[in-house]
């Protein structure tokens, strides 16, 4: 996964509560996009055929691939997002732990990142996916029509 770093300091003023509906958010995004997942994978397996025309294959091919990229990286961010939740403890256990608490503060800060660039290119390969499947559908009643 690439990433771009900025360098986003707002984190600092964050509290537990602020980064624990972070935290929330992005988990119920990253399910979404696996249930999602299951869709995509479902649509592909419909229009297969045409897909795999010489016409779309490579275009076709590319995507399946950034999809299949995608869907790792998911269950990548969603174990992440899950471990990070867990580990709140630490922000609110009433004990000072500085260098733990700063830790975690900079893994979120990260996750803000990371998560951003996923969904942006998350975003791109759906709307490729869709301008792909659009296209073959739009073929596909052409040569009805002409039969």
């Amino acid at each position: 996964m690439k990433t771009i770093h900025t360098k986003a300091k707002h984190t600092e003023w964050l509290s537990a509560d602020d980064m624990h509906e972070d935290s929330k958010s992005w988990l119920s995004e990253l399910t979404f996009y696996k249930e999602e997942q299951i869709f995509f994978e479902d649509l592909i397996k419909s229009y297969t055929l045409q897909l795999i025309d010489k016409k779309h294959f490579e275009e076709s091919k590319t995507i399946v691939d950034k999809l299949s990229e995608i869907v790792k990286q998911t269950d990548v961010l969603l174990n992440t997002v899950t471990s990070h939740e867990k580990e709140l403890s630490i922000m609110v256990d009433g004990i000072d732990e500085l260098d733990a608490e700063t830790l975690y503060r900079k893994e979120h800060n990260n996750l803000i990142e990371v998560i951003a660039e996923f969904k942006k290119r998350y975003q791109f390969i759906k709307v490729k996916l869709f301008d792909l499947v659009k296209l073959v559908i739009k073929e596909n009643k052409q040569k009805l029509f002409l039969k």
